[in-house]
């Protein structure tokens, strides 16, 4: 939100209550900046002003930015009626206005970015940015030379009227590689392992763009991004 704006959409925004009740609310005389009780509803608010409503002091929150430990059996939605979510493991306000940047399906686990800012998601998640996600695989059936070769060049999918960009592959033992690509089809690392007749049996992603994992986050487990992170990865 840019500031100064006016004292009804502020209390929108951030006592998270429709504009319509906050300005009865303002008449009303339960609004204060610094103090001071307000009635209009157009009175400017800064980012610097302590403003309260009815009794409760409202903060500006500004863009969040967080990193999640995802476990098993846990979906990337806001809600869900069969499922929790990865939004049930935080704690945190104004829930409403966070989103995932990169979704990973209900039995993968790993790297999970949340945040408020819709541009800084968008250059982590569209393919027009290269962001390389990497992933580490493990698989049904023995890793050949034949299928490294097959998934670094690109390879067909199931439905899909052109090649998977290349990729970056790097095996690791028999049943176990490291694979990156920037591309986000439906189930896409699921899909280029049945392209060359594998299945992947564990999925776990390790990396988007510049930002890794933290290997202190326990499964479930999340923090706040730092400024350096934040940066690198959008830039």
């Amino acid at each position: 939100m840019k500031f100064p704006c006016r004292l009804d959409k502020f209390l929108s925004h951030f006592a998270e209550v429709p504009r319509s009740k906050a300005k009865i609310g303002i008449k009303r005389k339960h609004a204060t900046i610094n103090g001071e009780v307000i009635i209009k509803a157009d009175t400017q608010v800064t980012r610097d002003d302590a403003v309260t409503w009815y009794g409760d002091e409202i903060t500006a929150v500004g863009e969040r930015y967080y990193m999640l430990n995802k476990p098993e059996d846990f979906i990337c939605a806001n809600s869900d009626e069969m499922h929790q979510t990865v939004f049930d493991l935080l704690d945190e306000p104004m829930m409403a206005k966070l989103h995932i940047a990169g979704r990973l399906d209900i039995d993968t686990t790993g790297l999970v970015l949340i945040t408020s800012d819709g541009d800084w998601s968008h250059k982590i998640t569209s393919p027009r940015y290269q962001k390389y996600k990497v992933y580490l695989i493990e698989t049904e059936q023995p890793i050949t030379d034949e299928m490294c070769e097959q998934l670094t060049d690109g390879v067909m999918l199931h439905g899909e009227k052109s090649a998977t960009k290349p990729a970056i592959v790097e095996k690791i033992a028999d049943y176990s590689m490291r694979l990156s690509i920037y591309e986000g089809k439906y189930h896409q690392v699921k899909r280029m392992l049945a392209a060359v007749d594998n299945r992947v049996v564990a999925l776990h992603r390790e990396k988007i763009g510049t930002v890794a994992l933290d290997p202190n986050l326990a499964p479930g487990e999340y923090r706040p991004l730092t400024q350096y992170e934040i940066e690198t990865i959008s830039s």
